[in-house]
């Protein structure tokens, strides 16, 4: 989980709220909001924030959830 995603110049990418919102399906006011509450752990630049991509993906194995009890498939 600790991997560094990078591209060609060997710079990690960072993530717009707008981008954030796209992967994982929600609206942007709430992906502002996860990030303004501190759910997304966010980098600040100037005046806006940027997520790292491990960030993004602790967040959502954090909020995995189990398989209910009694659900065998």
């Amino acid at each position: 989980m600790n991997e560094v995603v990078m591209n060609p110049q060997g710079r990690v990418p960072l993530l717009k709220a707008t981008e954030v919102a796209k992967i994982l399906n929600i609206s942007l006011p709430m992906a502002y909001r996860l990030i303004q509450i501190g759910k997304i752990r966010a980098v600040q630049i100037g005046k806006g924030r940027r997520v790292r991509p491990q960030d993004l993906r602790q967040y959502i194995e954090s909020n995995l959830t189990t398989e209910p009890e009694g659900n065998e498939s």
